[in-house]
């Protein structure tokens, strides 16, 4: 059963949120991303507010609609901002997490509260990529868009599984390709092919591509695409451009 964080009890929890996690960032959408030298690392480690909660699936209440609007800032969309603890959110904290070097769980929990306070700033794949770029992390499963140098769209995703595979006639062996490409092809809201339905579609690698996906799991489940989140993959669409870059690592 779905457990409602009580009314006042959320107000209490949002004027302590408030104190814990820095808002002093521009309202945006995305933050700048915060120093994490060796004072911020130190911090990271100490105990958090024993008043935040954990939070998981299916939570309700104001305080969730303040670790939304955080992760938003941050650059981790969690889709439309609301008050309940949804798929959206959980893939954000999953990517959130990934991105601070913590394990991906279905829980705002005391390290990812600490995270939140502190972030550590989003690294590049690769050293010399053109300001305007698509990164792909397959160890760590995430998604870095680039707008002139800056992250500007953190994702979870899920790639290639690495198995073989048969599905209506078509089989191979589900690998993500490493490599540096090109966005060249692309393909406007739902569309179905012979491996399965797709949602906004970039392609960068003949078939291969990366668009949004109804089944996003913590672990690589693809046939060889990116599937990123539904509520990331319009987005993505409109801000990558046919010709940008795509480095996959």
């Amino acid at each position: 059963m779905r457990r409602t964080v009580q009314c006042f009890l959320a107000a209490n929890m949002v004027l302590a949120l408030t104190a814990f996690l820095p808002f002093d960032m521009e309202r945006t959408g995305m933050a700048a991303q915060r120093y994490s030298g060796p004072a911020a690392a130190h911090s990271r480690h100490a105990a958090g507010p024993p008043q935040l909660p954990t939070l998981q699936l299916g939570d309700k209440g104001a305080l969730i609609h303040e670790v939304q609007v955080r992760l938003d800032r941050l650059g981790f969309s969690p889709g439309p901002l609301g008050s309940e603890y949804g798929p959206g959110l959980r893939a954000a904290v999953w990517a959130f997490q990934k991105a601070n070097g913590l394990p991906p769980v279905d829980q705002v929990d005391p390290a990812t509260w600490r995270a939140l306070d502190h972030p550590d700033r989003v690294r590049s794949l690769v050293r010399s990529g053109e300001p305007d770029r698509v990164e792909i992390d397959l160890r760590r499963q995430l998604l870095t868009a680039w707008q002139d140098g800056k992250p500007a769209i953190v994702s979870h995703i899920s790639t290639g599984t690495g198995k073989h595979y048969c599905k209506n006639g078509h089989c191979g062996i589900a690998v993500t390709p490493v490599g540096d490409f090109r966005a060249w092809w692309r393909t406007a809201g739902w569309t179905k092919g012979p491996l399965g339905e797709q949602f906004y579609t970039v392609y960068f690698n003949g078939g291969i591509g990366f668009h949004g996906s109804e089944v996003v799991p913590r672990h690589p489940a693809s046939h060889g695409c990116i599937r990123v989140p539904l509520h990331n993959a319009r987005p993505l669409f409109e801000m990558v451009q046919t010709g940008e870059p795509v480095y996959v690592r």
